[in-house]
């Protein structure tokens, strides 16, 4: 609405302040000419009167002749009365049917004139005379006493109506209205006009605070005058362009910050006192969808993790840092939790959620790694320092005896040495310390020679070894060393696990983009159970299995297998069956 516009106001405020004075000033014109005309009577009815008393006091012989004040009564509007000893003697009136004229007694009657003529003084009133009629009649009197040669007392009153003064009052009231009202039209619109010119860049500026308040920046504000609104306007500009650059610098901070939060391994959450969510990265999303799907789908927004609610508490209350650890589907979080400050008051806390599943599964493999390798060592250890201390004491009664015993030494120290090198082997895959030489390979001369290699080892075990190799392209970029160690573990673990007449296959396909290395055996199967962890160091197959009972694997070969197959960027699986065998293939691209 206009009138709550600066343009409104400002006008209706002219308009207001003009309007009162406006009317004052009429109603003082009014009262001013008014008590102007009615001066103006006042006088020339005192000196007409004064001019009759003189006419009349020079020649007493105008008393019986009146033509002279006759004319001046009809001439000027007015009546006269003379007495002589309080009784009329002369009027003016006769034959003036048509006007209001007041009888002689009444006039005579008048407190006022009665006291001052019997003072000898003049006097001056005015009095409302009502007819018969009821019709109300102001008129103004001036009465003066005078003597004549015959040594009476008379007295002169000329009275007036006051009828003529208010029709010349009424075309004055007239024109003090008429001035008045083209004074308020002009005003109206000059007012109009003045606020519109003013409050013009008070709504161009409101026009750029909205823009501003959209975040537009770019819609700068006139400077259409030098005064204090020109100045406003400068200023106004001054303060758009630092905002601009506060929210650009504002943008940028906060994009980096987005970036900075999005791009942590660690989730981070940030929430105020109550309790709610404020702030959370896509880690932290994933750790609190995972807690809201173990929760039978809650919302994120409805709760946090009990423990990370107990910390909050803990937090706010001690205003420490404070950590624990929360275990949601299967993972282990640990969350260090600080507290956020508002000068010295804690107005939220920060949460950092790092995942320490694996942390943990590697302190768990590190110490089942050192518990295995004991267990690996124990063996060939007690064998060895059991056979040696058996040949000290001579407890060998023969030289078969002895040579048995020397084997078996000879043998354990082959199965301690196999399992450092391998050890070494793995460590240095896993540090990335292994370099692979690649080169261009023929994998069907390569698989030919481990075919050859093994092929009295498996004719010893009773199990018979086949090799087969189809396609045309053989060639492939890899370590030809470490690739004839995936053969050999893979054979090795075939014909150790497969029974007397069983077979053992070596089969290798050429692809267009790879190449297939097969070993499938007939052995005992893996069980089901334990397919999934095959490839993990240690893992060693039900002894009842394996042929050779006495003298087991280390349990690093596939474990070995599999790192040298992923540092070529190739795939390794498995698919076995119990007492059915085994098939373990290699994919390797070219």
């Amino acid at each position: 609405m206009i009138w709550r516009s600066v343009v409104g106001k400002l006008w209706f405020t002219i308009l207001l302040l003009v309007t009162a004075v406006l009317i004052i000033l009429m109603v003082l014109l009014d009262q001013f000419f008014e008590n102007m005309h009615l001066n103006q009577i006042e006088d020339e009815l005192r000196s007409h009167t004064s001019f009759i008393i003189t006419l009349m006091e020079e020649d007493e012989e105008t008393l019986d002749d009146m033509n002279t004040v006759q004319q001046l009564t009809e001439t000027s509007g007015t009546q006269a009365i003379i007495f002589r000893n309080e009784m009329p003697y002369w009027n003016s009136f006769q034959g003036a049917e048509d006007e209001v004229v007041i009888p002689p007694v009444q006039l005579a009657e008048i407190e006022e004139i009665a006291s001052a003529l019997d003072e000898g003084e003049a006097v001056t009133t005015q009095l409302i005379y009502e007819d018969a009629d009821e019709e109300e009649t102001d008129f103004i009197v001036v009465a003066a006493p005078f003597q004549m040669t015959d040594g009476e007392d008379y007295s002169l009153m000329l009275y007036q109506s006051l009828g003529v003064m208010e029709e010349t009052t009424q075309e004055t009231r007239r024109l003090i209205f008429l001035a008045g009202g083209i004074g308020f039209t002009l005003t109206t619109f000059f007012a109009f006009f003045l606020s519109s010119r003013v409050t013009a860049p008070l709504r161009k500026m409101r026009q750029s605070a909205l823009e501003v308040a959209k975040g537009n920046f770019d819609t700068p504000v006139p400077m259409m005058t030098r005064d204090e609104i020109g100045l406003l306007a400068i200023a106004f500009n001054r303060m758009r362009r630092q905002l601009n650059n506060n929210y650009e610098a504002l943008n940028r901070e906060k994009e980096q910050l987005s970036r900075i939060l999005s791009s942590m391994v660690d989730g981070v959450i940030t929430l105020n006192r109550h309790g709610n969510l404020l702030v959370s990265n896509p880690p932290a999303d994933q750790f609190l969808q995972s807690y809201r799907y173990e929760q039978d789908g809650e919302t994120i927004g409805e709760r946090i993790p009990e423990e990370i609610e107990a910390l909050f508490r803990t937090v706010v209350s001690t205003e420490e840092e404070q950590t624990t650890e929360v275990y949601v589907q299967g993972r282990t979080f640990g969350v260090l939790m600080s507290p956020l400050y508002h000068d010295k008051f804690v107005r939220g806390v920060v949460a950092v959620i790092r995942d320490m599943t694996e942390e943990r599964q590697n302190d768990k493999l590190r110490k089942d790694f050192i518990a295995n390798v004991s267990h690996e060592l124990r063996t060939p250890i007690a064998m060895l320092q059991g056979y040696s201390e058996a040949m000290i004491d001579d407890v060998a009664q023969s030289r078969e005896e002895e040579k048995e015993m020397s084997q078996i030494i000879y043998d354990e120290s082959l199965r301690m040495g196999r399992l450092v090198n391998e050890l070494l082997d793995m460590a240095r895959m896993e540090s990335g310390q292994l370099t692979m030489l690649m080169d261009r390979v023929d994998l069907f001369a390569l698989s030919g020679k481990v075919f050859r290699k093994f092929k009295p080892m498996a004719e010893d075990a009773n199990v018979k070894l086949y090799y087969e190799t189809h396609g045309t392209d053989p060639w492939v970029d890899a370590d030809a060393d470490r690739i004839e160690q995936v053969m050999t573990n893979l054979l090795h673990n075939a014909i150790r696990h497969t029974s007397h007449e069983g077979s053992v296959m070596l089969n290798v396909i050429t692809w267009e983009e790879s190449i297939q290395i097969e070993v499938t055996d007939t052995g005992a199967g893996i069980p089901e159970k334990d397919i999934p962890f095959v490839f993990e160091r240690f893992y060693k197959g039900d002894k009842a299995r394996t042929r050779d009972k006495n003298n087991g694997g280390t349990g690093l070969g596939l474990a070995i297998v599999k790192n040298i197959i992923d540092n070529h960027g190739g795939k390794l699986s498995v698919q076995s069956k119990i007492d059915k065998g085994s098939t373990f293939t290699v994919l390797l691209y070219r």
